[in-house]
């Protein structure tokens, strides 16, 4: 499958964090054209093998969450409006006119409205809305709102794929469903290379909400080697050059207290023998992302974290660069068949 078509459906599918089934089965299809096992745990993580050659094989397991941000029905109020909550980190500024989706008995589309500022003193037109300011109207009446919805109903985002100029992508869940698509880009990589150790790819469900999904799969596959693939921050207008990452300009390489030195190292030096673009990215403590699950997991894993260019993270128009992706697969591939048991030796501290 081609990589864009994979995001594309990935991006444009319902998946909020405890809900990730449908996206789970495309991202295991698709991985079950690449892997000798693919398998969806009890707890929704999608988990693929590409086994390794020899006798004693050393574990990777390389985790990008499939999880998205969204709202959950807390109220049908008087008149059929229905009142909500977050899911994950949604910014409540963005909400006001966002296009919705709410998926009761059956889907709604719905639009998340507000006060016309007519109606507002000066004092709140300068002000954010709050989120219990606002409401979703699927256009119903209140006796068939009530019908089809009740609280706990989820809704996500109302967004199409966009393609925008070169090759450059807009949409929702891109954190972190373009770590997915480059989990299948690695997959394709390590189809054509000889590689040592057992690879496990996961997408891994429940990150936005604690890291969940990453946590049993580590308990699970007890790896020897753990990298979270995720998204960085997007160079963009206001933001410090300090904490962007360029977009076109490959992944970011984590260096921090949940990187190994050693593993930073070799993903350095893959980079720089098969001409891989790299960045360098830092976090001083926890990154926030699978990474810090699978380092701490049982007696503790080493880990590393590989970020994809992001703009506009956490809103329904993340953009980035299909090449960002390719190069993260290429990379994540040469530094898989790189390692070996002597390597895996080498991490320990004693």
């Amino acid at each position: 499958m081609e990589t864009k078509d994979f995001l594309r459906g990935l991006s444009e599918g319902f998946g909020l964090s405890g809900s990730e089934w449908p996206v789970a089965e495309k991202v295991a299809e698709a991985f079950r054209e690449l892997a000798e096992e693919v398998r969806i745990d009890c707890m929704g993580n999608c988990i693929a093998l590409k086994k390794g050659t020899g006798e004693k094989r050393p574990v990777i397991m390389l985790a990008a969450h499939m999880d998205e941000i969204g709202l959950i029905v807390k109220k049908v109020d008087k008149g059929g409006f229905l009142r909500f909550t977050h899911v994950g980190g949604v910014d409540q500024r963005l909400l006001p006119a966002q296009e919705v989706i709410v998926h009761g008995r059956k889907d709604l589309r719905g639009i998340v409205g507000v006060m016309p500022p007519h109606l507002l003193s000066p004092a709140d037109v300068a002000m954010s809305y709050k989120e219990n300011e606002m409401i979703i109207d699927v256009g119903l009446p209140e006796e068939e709102v009530k019908e089809l919805v009740e609280v706990g109903d989820l809704i996500t985002f109302a967004m199409d794929f966009t393609e925008l100029a070169g090759d450059r992508v807009s949409g929702k869940a891109m954190d972190d469903r373009a770590g997915v698509a480059a989990l299948l880009e690695t997959l394709k990589y390590l189809k054509k290379v000889v590689h040592t150790a057992d690879v496990y790819c996961v997408a891994t469900v429940q990150e936005e909400v604690g890291l969940r999904g990453a946590i049993v799969s580590t308990y699970a596959l007890v790896p020897d080697i753990g990298v979270a693939i995720d998204v960085g921050f997007g160079d963009m207008p206001g933001q410090p050059e300090y904490k962007s990452l360029n977009l076109e300009k490959g992944p970011g390489i984590l260096h921090g207290a949940n990187a190994h030195p050693k593993l930073v190292e070799l993903l350095h030096k893959v980079a720089g023998e098969y001409g891989i673009p790299t960045q360098k990215d830092y976090s001083p403590a926890a990154s926030g992302t699978d990474a810090w699950a699978i380092q701490i997991s049982q007696a503790g894993v080493p880990t590393a974290v590989v970020s994809i260019p992001l703009r506009y993270m956490h809103t329904p128009v993340e953009t980035l660069s299909l090449g960002d992706i390719a190069k993260t697969g290429r990379l994540l591939a040469f530094f898989c068949a790189a390692v070996d048991n002597e390597f895996v030796e080498g991490l320990k501290w004693c």
